[in-house]
C-alpha cells in the first residue's frame, strides 16, 4: 500500500478515504493517531493488522461534542461539571456504552473510552464525517508514540492510506478516568493531573 501525504486543506480527501474505509493519521493535541469511522467493522480491523495490535483491545473513540458523547453512552449527571470543564481537552473518559453502539465497536465490551480533543482540525474533521472515530496512537503496537509526520512514516509507512502532514500537540498521552461506578478511578495519569480532576468534582 502507499500511504499518501495529504496537508490540512486537504481534508475532503481524507473525509473520503475515512469515508471508504481506510485508516489515516492526523496530529492531535496530544500525540499523533491513526483513526476509522467508528461503525466501519472492515476499517476497524485494518486498523488493527497497521498497528500489530492485540485483537481484545478496544479503540478509543473522539467526538467533536458532548453532545456525540451522550447519543453514543450513558453519563451520570454528577460527572457533567468535568466533562464541561476539561473538554475538549487531554481527558479521555470510560463510560457505558448505550445498547445502539454494535458489539464490534467495543469488542463487545460495555463500556467505551471518549475523548474530545482540543485541536481544531480534528474537531472540524469528525463534524463534517458527522460521525465519531475511533482513534489510537499512531505506532506499531508497542512502539514508541509519535509527534510527527516523519516519525508516523517510520513506524506506519505503507500500512496506512494516508497521513494528515503535521505535528502533534505534545509527547504525552491523554489522562484516562472511569466514569462508570461512584466513585472516580484514574486509569492512567497523562497530560491532565489527578488534582485537576479533583478540583473539577
Amino acid at each position: 500500500m502507499h500511504t499518501k501525504l495529504l496537508q490540512k486543506e486537504q481534508m475532503n480527501e481524507v473525509i473520503a478515504l475515512l469515508n471508504q474505509g481506510e485508516v489515516v493519521a492526523f496530529a492531535t493535541d496530544t500525540v499523533f493517531g491513526v483513526a476509522v469511522c467508528y461503525d466501519n467493522y472492515d476499517a476497524i480491523n485494518k486498523m488493527k493488522i497497521a498497528k500489530g495490535r492485540d485483537e481484545g483491545k478496544p479503540f478509543p473513540m473522539m467526538v467533536s461534542s458532548l453532545e456525540d458523547i451522550y447519543l453514543v453512552a450513558n453519563v451520570d449527571n454528577k460527572y457533567e461539571k468535568l466533562m464541561k470543564t476539561l473538554m475538549p481537552g487531554a481527558l479521555t473518559i470510560v463510560v457505558n456504552k448505550k445498547e445502539s453502539v454494535p458489539g464490534f465497536v467495543t469488542n463487545d465490551k460495555n463500556t467505551i473510552a471518549i475523548r474530545m480533543p482540543d485541536d481544531a482540525f480534528v474537531l472540524s474533521l469528525i463534524s463534517k464525517i458527522g460521525k465519531p472515530l475511533l482513534v489510537t496512537s499512531a505506532n506499531l503496537s508497542g512502539g514508541a508514540n509519535t509527534s510527527n509526520t516523519e516519525e508516523v512514516l517510520a513506524q506506519l509507512d505503507g500500512r496506512i492510506a494516508c497521513v494528515v502532514d503535521g505535528q502533534s500537540g505534545g509527547s504525552v498521552a491523554s489522562t484516562i478516568v472511569d466514569l462508570t461506578t461512584d466513585e472516580i478511578k484514574i486509569l492512567r495519569e497523562g497530560v491532565i493531573s489527578r488534582e485537576r480532576i479533583e478540583e473539577c468534582l
